[in-house]
């Protein structure tokens, strides 16, 4: 697991409050809908929305440019990689 992916899965479960080990997300794992694994949903959304804006700088701003950052860990990694915000990671 990347230090990114691995950075994400962890920002996902603290500001989603899922009881899971963040290592146990595949990277390719869908993330939203009532029929994953993780359930999140539209207020999981806009929760990971503001902590990916104050942790990396971003803002996704396009519905459809959400729909497919947020289709799982390894779609959202490529987006931040394309946005050039993979070095804050601290």
């Amino acid at each position: 697991m990347t230090d990114l992916k691995s950075a994400l899965k962890t920002l996902i479960v603290e500001t989603c409050d899922k009881d899971c080990d963040p290592a146990s997300i595949a990277d390719d794992e869908i993330l939203f809908g009532s029929g994953t694994r993780l359930s999140l949903d539209s207020l999981d959304a806009l929760q990971l929305s503001v902590a990916l804006q104050k942790r990396f700088g971003v803002r996704l701003t396009d519905s459809k440019e959400t729909r497919r950052a947020f289709a799982s860990v390894a779609s959202l990694a490529d987006w931040l990689r394309a946005k050039g915000k993979t070095g804050m990671l601290a």
